[in-house]
Order: structure tokens, then sequence, then C-alpha cells
């Protein structure tokens, strides 16, 4: 059974439809470059683009970066403001013609994804997934059941809002080193969140993940163990597509 999945990013828009009993993509993804301003009405627009692209006419599944509650918007860190408050199920539902919509966080979407099909498959205890792009997204499941809408990127570190110092969006517009970003900023993150829920477990999703053995190797100073996200960056598209399944 497929079914479709998007995820909307701070940056991108993509999005396929989904393979739910493999876990896998079931045609290329598509993606569009999210709007600026990343306005409802844009990423909607573009939402509408990539759904379009494939004549798709099922139910969606659509992450968002930010809180979600039922399917309304109670944050919006990394695309506009405009987004808190609104309903996005309804929003994009009436975009997609009346299609069923699903909307959760995009990284409750990847961890959920990665959980079922990939690092943290089997695995109980305590497991966080970290979503690293242009903010810092997480997932907490608890001998697998997710705690929704943790949103660990926003922990306070030194002063500063973590995922400004630790995200990949960070490491990229101060130009550091995989050394520098690894052991001095990624490092002490995960040691902080370690510190707040003892996990035995670290998956490391987004972009980044295609890259880990630049920087895995070079985390210290954490106890738990750290994987790459097999999944990689099509994580939120496969959860967002288990979800709609789901709804």
């Amino acid at each position: 059974m497929n079914v479709f999945g998007v995820d909307i990013g701070g940056s991108g828009i993509k999005g396929a439809p989904v393979d739910l009993e493999r876990g896998t993509l079931a045609e290329e993804r598509h993606k569009v470059l999210t709007p600026q301003p990343a306005t409802p009405d844009g990423v909607a627009g573009c939402v509408a683009e990539v759904v379009a692209h494939f004549g798709w006419t099922g139910p969606v599944g659509v992450t968002f970066p930010g809180v979600v509650t039922g399917s309304t918007i109670r944050t919006a860190a990394n695309v506009d403001k405009s987004w808190i408050g609104v309903d996005a199920g309804t929003l994009l539902s009436d975009r997609l013609g009346g299609l069923p919509v699903t909307v959760l966080n995009d990284a409750d979407a990847a961890g959920i994804a990665e959980m079922t099909f990939g690092a943290g498959r089997g695995r109980k205890g305590t497991v966080i997934l970290l979503t690293l792009g242009t903010g810092i997204g997480s997932a907490l499941f608890v001998d697998g059941r997710l705690v929704p809408n943790t949103e660990l990127g926003h922990l306070e570190l030194k002063g500063h809002d973590a995922e400004t110092r630790a995200s990949t969006k960070a490491k990229e517009d101060e130009d550091l080193s995989w050394e520098h970003w690894a052991t001095r900023r990624l490092s002490k993150y995960l040691a902080h969140v370690e510190m707040l829920f003892s996990p035995e477990l670290f998956i490391i999703g987004g972009g980044v993940s295609r890259k880990a053995d630049k920087f895995l190797p070079l985390i210290k100073g954490v106890r738990a163990e750290v994987v790459p996200a097999e999944l990689q960056n099509n994580a939120g598209i496969v959860g967002a597509g288990m979800a709609a399944g789901a709804a």
C-alpha cells in the first residue's frame, strides 16, 4: 500500500508516494524550495505543487517544523510566525482539493520511520532521534512509544538556543570545520541532552546524516550510542506517509 508523504523544511519542501510495507519511497521524490517568507499560503501552494507532480488523489501526510497539536500549529521557529494558530490540516486539505491530510511534527515523523524501518528498529529503552538541518528537530521514544513535540533543539545551551549553535545551518553559516562543529558544538549539545534524558541511543538524521563518517567519529563525552539515520533525509517523508496511513 502506498500513501503520500510531504516533508516541509526551512529550505525545501519534498514529497513522494511511500511504500508502507517496505518503508521506502515508491517513486523518486520531488522537491521545491521553501518560499521566503514561508507563509501558510505560500507553503500550501508548494505542497500542492509537490502532490500535483505525481497526480496523487489519496490521503496525504505532511510534516511541519514546529509543535503540532491535532492539526493546529503552535510554534514556527524556522518558518513564518503567521503559521501559529493555523489549522494546517484544513488549510492543506482545501488546497489539495479536499484530500484527507494528516499533519505532524517533522522530527516526530522521521523518528516514527526510523523506529519502524531504520536505526531504531527493535530498540527498547530511551531513544532520541535528532534531525540536523536549518534547525534541530527531536523525537523522543520510550520503549518504542513516541513522546510528541519535544523540540529539543530549543534547549538553552550556554545562553543560546541550542540549534543556533549546533545545527547544520550554524556550521555552514559560521564556516566551521567538521572537527570544530562535532567536538565543540554537537558533542556539547548531545552531552546536555544526555544529561537530561539518559538515552541508550541517539539517531542523527537530516541531510547531514549522509556524511556521518565526517563527524560521528569525532563525537566525544557522550556515553550513549550515536548512529546515523538509516533512512537519512527521506525519513520525514516516510513517517508522514505512515501517519496518513494510520489516520
